[in-house]
């Protein structure tokens, strides 16, 4: 009655193990099927990255600059409101978080988001006060559309 469970004797297990060897090939189909996700993911996420201060930019017909580096973009909401990022900043605290951002390079590229409904003399007021903390790059943005 007794039963042997296992295939036998060792003999017969290194005689099972030598017919199977391990493979030494890549199945690519998961990484391809996985790569195929994360494609249709960004596609879909990319046109939802842009800032999240929302704005109405002032509508241009204008050649787009080259850029060598990414700028740092400030925007200016309707209530006349600073951001940086999604960041909202007191008009006292932007020369420190410009320091703060850029630390020791005065050659950053600052671009400007206004809305069209801002008076002018509040997007000077924001520009004289980068251009006071040093930074002389500074450019505004228009819609190209």
């Amino acid at each position: 009655m007794g039963m042997q469970l296992g295939g036998g004797s060792i003999k017969s297990r290194r005689g099972a193990a030598g017919r199977y060897r391990p493979l030494a090939e890549i199945n690519v189909t998961p990484f391809v099927d996985v790569m195929l996700v994360l494609l249709i993911i960004f596609m879909v996420a990319a046109p939802l990255l842009q800032p999240g201060v929302l704005v109405d930019l002032p509508k241009a017909s204008v050649k787009t600059l080259p850029q060598d580096s990414k700028p740092l973009e400030i925007t200016i909401d309707p209530k006349g409101d600073i951001f940086i990022a999604d960041n909202a900043i007191a008009d006292g605290e932007l020369k420190e978080r410009l320091y703060a951002i850029a630390g020791n390079n005065r050659d950053v590229k600052i671009y400007i988001r206004g809305d069209t409904s801002l008076e002018y003399g509040r997007i000077m007021q924001v520009i004289g006060m980068i251009n006071a903390a040093g930074f002389t790059k500074v450019a505004l943005m228009a819609d190209n559309r």
